[in-house]
């Protein structure tokens, strides 16, 4: 009798994870830099979709909150019955970023919020609305954002801020990645806020209180895409 060899099947658990060849990142479309943000994941190598009703969220790999008036997306998220949905996907572990208004949208805690503001909540943060000032007082610097500059090769990032917030206080488990510097280099003014949060991450959700999605780079997005992938 002839006898056959048989490979031992692979236990389940020890199979490697199957990562998407181009995540499915929705970006919410209530307001904001919609397009800007589509086309930021889209040259970091996901498959970007705007998201405005609530099947829209099935699939998704992950979530973008963009910028915009974080009081008035808050009354659209419960107009378009989304809030509920997105807060159960965060608490459920989907990776979602927010900047600016996205940023005071993932904070736990608000400052100088507007009367019955809401969150959806999920990072362990208080986040300061407004905290740089009005419109006119907008600004743009270059700032070393860990796990983008601090890479072989790696070079500062250029943020615009635009009415921006900046985070007050992290509780532990929150990973600061980038502050406004204290001092000047270069004979450079020192913004405002000097010292201050303005991009951390905690487990799947990553925060930043300036716009990446409107300097063409897009390294911010890259990295919010390899969360997308670790999960």
């Amino acid at each position: 009798m002839t006898s056959l060899s048989v490979s031992p099947a692979v236990p389940r658990s020890s199979a490697a994870p199957t990562v998407p060849a181009m995540p499915t990142i929705g970006v919410l479309a209530l307001q904001g830099d919609v397009r800007e943000h589509v086309a930021a994941l889209e040259a970091a190598g996901a498959r970007a979709v705007p998201v405005r009703r609530h099947r829209e969220l099935a699939g998704l790999d992950g979530l973008v909150l963009p910028g915009g008036e974080s009081t008035t997306i808050d009354k659209l998220l419960r107009i378009f019955d989304l809030r509920d949905p997105v807060r159960a996907l965060i608490a459920d572990g989907l990776p979602v970023y927010g900047s600016c208004a996205g940023m005071i949208l993932l904070a736990n805690r608000i400052v100088d919020g507007s009367d019955g503001q809401q969150t959806l909540g999920g990072m362990d943060v208080t986040v300061r609305r407004n905290a740089f000032g009005r419109q006119v007082d907008s600004f743009e610097a270059d700032l070393n954002v860990a796990g983008i500059s601090d890479l072989p090769g790696g070079s500062p990032v250029r943020t615009v801020f635009i009415r921006a917030p900046w985070i007050e206080d992290t509780a532990p488990g929150v990973q600061v990645l980038a502050r406004i510097p204290q001092h000047a280099t270069d004979g450079a003014q020192v913004p405002a806020g000097a010292g201050r949060i303005v991009a951390a991450r905690q487990g799947n959700l990553l925060v930043t209180a300036f716009h990446p999605e409107i300097t063409g780079d897009a390294r911010v997005h890259e990295l919010f895409v390899s969360i997308v992938r670790e999960r």
